[in-house]
């Protein structure tokens, strides 16, 4: 059992982290931990871990003690890795069904795929809180910049055909134009392997789903 001491920003993610002080099992001491923030927690909430915790949003308790449906994030992959999967602001995953015979569980991603993982493995009930963050449009520059200064050093993103020749494959000539085909085989070397590499199709995504999923 801890109460969540406060709630934080945590620059460079889009999900807030909650501060939760939980009693020392071994000495006689506070010890803080550091949660990824579900939607709907408040400060001086109770957060209960372990087997037999409710089912309440902010709770850490095993998959496989879950019914099915139940929405939770930060799940673990193994038992014990302390949470992999729907981590970021607004994810969530779902319980789908529990096999007690080789005590496994399905969830479903966020990208909509289905994992089996062992019932062992904690998550915390509820959703990410900070959903609906990239719903607001950056509209200036200054504000990527800033945003990416945070993460990591991945823009201003420079394109190839608006390069030098000797900078990049595709650069260089009188208007910007790639110049050659734009897909590579898979054993080019390093600094030719730019565009569609090993692309086993290329073109508009022609004709219904099904037909497109044919063709995959």
């Amino acid at each position: 059992k801890g109460i969540v001491k406060d709630i934080i920003h945590d620059p460079g993610r889009g999900a807030p982290l909650a501060k939760v002080a939980f009693r020392d099992p071994y000495r006689f001491k506070k010890r803080t931990e550091l949660f990824i923030a579900a939607e709907g927690i408040h400060t001086g909430q109770f957060v209960y871990c372990g087997k037999k915790a409710q089912l309440n949003i902010g709770n850490v308790l095993p998959v496989g003690t879950m019914p099915e449906g139940t929405i939770v994030c930060c799940v673990e992959e193994k038992p014990g890795d302390r949470g992999k999967l729907a981590r970021a602001s607004g994810n969530y995953a779902t319980v789908i069904s529990h096999n007690p015979e080789t005590k496994k569980t399905r969830v479903k991603l966020p990208s909509g795929s289905k994992k089996v993982i062992s019932s062992a493995n904690r998550a915390v009930v509820g959703v990410v809180a900070g959903g609906g963050r990239i719903d607001k449009p950056i509209l200036k520059a200054g504000r990527a910049y800033h945003k990416y200064k945070a993460k990591r050093n991945c823009w201003p993103r420079v394109r190839g055909v608006a390069m030098n020749p000797v900078e990049h494959p595709f650069g260089g000539g009188n208007h910007q134009h790639i110049g050659k085909p734009s897909t590579i085989r898979r054993d080019a070397p390093a600094g030719r392997k730019v565009g569609l590499i090993a692309a086993r199709r290329t073109g508009r995504l022609r004709g219904t789903k099904t037909v497109q999923e044919k063709e995959n």
